[in-house]
């Protein structure tokens, strides 16, 4: 059973990217194939660091995520992703369930956009 409360599962969308992009649809599939080609390689980071109890790589790498919640207009998990890279410098990893579902949201989006 999810852990979040509703309001922290934001629906990721693509409204900032369009309107960076401001109708250059090559600017915005740019960007798009970066966050394809990203976004994998940083969640298998993040899984890995939490796995091994590395709190430090953790925590950089939830501050490198945190930007793409942000691009992908999910202001709850970014709020999310700031509160949880302090507390993974302290060793603390109690946010650690909340931020792997908002990953899987994430995750299914990119893989369908």
């Amino acid at each position: 059973m999810s852990h979040l409360k509703k309001s922290i599962m934001d629906k990721p969308n693509l409204d900032y990217i369009k309107q960076l992009a401001d109708g250059d649809t090559a600017f915005e599939q740019q960007f798009i194939t970066i966050l394809k080609a990203e976004f994998p390689k940083e969640k298998d980071v993040y899984v890995k660091a939490i796995a091994d109890q590395d709190w430090y790589e953790a925590s950089q790498i939830v501050h490198k995520l945190k930007h793409k919640f942000n691009i992908l207009s999910m202001e709850n998990a970014y709020a999310l992703a700031v509160d949880f890279e302090e507390e993974l410098k302290n060793s603390n990893e109690q946010r650690n369930t909340d931020f792997v579902q908002v990953l899987d949201l994430m995750d299914s989006f990119i893989k369908n956009i």
